[in-house]
C-alpha cells in the first residue's frame, strides 16, 4: 500500500538537475510558492540526514513527486 505525501504540492524531478542541493532549492520554492514554508525546517532536516535516495524518498513523503 502507497502513503500519500504530507502535501499535494507537485514536484517535478523527472528530467531535471538530480543534484542535491537543486532538488533542494526546488522543494523550497514550491513550498513557498504554495504557502507552506512552515514545513521547509522539518522537510529540510529529515532530507539532509542521510545520502542521496533518502533525500529523494523524503521528497516522495512530501510531494507529489513527477
Amino acid at each position: 500500500m502507497e502513503s500519500k505525501p504530507v502535501t499535494n504540492i507537485r514536484l517535478k524531478l523527472v528530467g531535471e538537475d538530480g543534484n542535491a542541493f537543486f532538488i533542494l532549492g526546488k522543494a523550497r520554492r514550491e513550498l513557498q510558492r504554495a504557502r507552506r514554508s512552515d514545513l521547509w525546517e522539518q522537510f529540510r532536516k529529515e532530507a539532509t540526514s542521510g545520502g542521496y535516495s533518502h533525500l529523494l524518498a523524503t521528497c516522495m513523503m512530501y510531494f507529489v513527486v513527477d
